[in-house]
């Protein structure tokens, strides 16, 4: 499966399994990660959930093979992505338990928005995150531009998305973006070991805090998405979003021209 979901000692973790595409997201994907969040919230004996990628990454973002152009109508486009990728954040939304972060490798594009919408991110040395949407010429289509400025502030936040640059470990550990930077071999026990701490506290106290921490956002997380949609819907009807993919496959630069 190109995603495992497992309960170990009232802990649900999620994998992403693709490691020969560094957890490229597929439709496919999207759809287990649903259905693994929507179980982990139903199921009484998960307390915490934990994300991570198989193999050396965390997720690449989508897979840019799936990037193609679009014939359809921007309703029906607008549509496909609230039965699509955003069905990830609403379930996450839902989700009342914490949520961990368990990151080594790129997470780049949609894989560092999917890191972003986590509650504790946990980073290996290794770990890299790039909002990299600017390269495809789109904008974040998942929440991304709702989710980071919380975590990192709005001036960081618009770096990263505009510039698409790609931050260290140590650079997301100095802002506030990861919690704590561990060595590789470290990561799993670690995560594991806060997991544990956390599930051993009192579950309803927990989701409490959390649902209280969310509402003092004040803030409506639907509106936020539906703002996205058609901002990368704009951007994805644009010749620099049919740029970006075909510059991808031929290994050159891509040249952007605002169209």
């Amino acid at each position: 499966m190109d995603l495992q979901f497992e309960k170990n000692d009232h802990v649900g973790v999620i994998t992403l399994n693709r490691p020969d595409k560094l957890n490229a997201l597929t439709g496919n994907m999207i759809e287990e990660w649903v259905r693994a969040l929507e179980s982990a919230q139903k199921d009484e004996d998960v307390r915490v959930v934990v994300v991570t990628g198989a193999g050396r990454a965390f997720c690449s973002g989508m897979d840019v093979s799936e990037l193609k152009p679009d014939p359809r109508s921007l309703a029906e486009r607008r549509n496909s992505m609230r039965e699509g990728v955003q069905r990830v954040p609403r379930a996450v939304a839902a989700l009342e338990k914490p949520y961990i972060a368990s990151v080594r490798g790129p997470a780049f594009g949609g894989g560092m928005d999917l890191v972003t919408m986590t509650d504790i991110r946990i980073a290996a040395e290794s770990a890299r995150f790039s909002m990299s949407y600017a390269n495809m010429g789109l904008t974040p289509g998942n929440g991304g531009c709702f989710y980071l400025p919380q975590v990192i502030g709005f001036a960081r936040a618009a770096e990263l998305i505009w510039t698409a640059r790609v931050m260290d470990a140590q650079e997301a550990l100095r802002i506030g973006y990861v919690s704590r930077v561990v060595k590789d071999e470290d990561l799993w026990p670690e995560t594991m070991k806060l997991a544990g701490q956390i599930a051993n506290s009192p579950p309803i106290a927990t989701q409490l805090a959390k649902r209280l921490m969310r509402r003092c956002r004040l803030l409506d997380e639907n509106a936020v998405l539906e703002a996205h949609e058609y901002a990368i819907l704009i951007a994805g009807s644009s010749q620099d979003a049919v740029e970006g993919p075909t510059a991808w496959r031929e290994k050159r630069p891509p040249h952007f021209q605002g169209k």
